[in-house]
């Protein structure tokens, strides 16, 4: 299945944080989460707010790691 791009970054924080990722601003666009003891840091896109295919991969991946099933 494709991964999708184009996703809102600020949609992508709201799940995360609804998952019980505890969130942790780093500097300038960085952002860290721990969720069930896995961290991960992104960079939260800039200029746009949509995400591409590679930061979706890497969230998908860091769900995963912390044991979420998918749907």
């Amino acid at each position: 299945m494709p991964v999708r791009a184009n996703i809102p970054w600020k949609d992508i924080e709201a799940l995360l944080v609804a998952l019980g990722a505890n969130k942790e601003e780093g500097n300038g666009s960085r952002v860290r989460f721990i969720l069930n003891g896995v961290f991960a840091t992104f960079h939260r896109p800039h200029p746009q707010k949509e995400t591409d295919r590679g930061a979706v991969t890497s969230v998908k991946r860091f769900l995963m790691n912390a044991g979420v099933k998918p749907c």
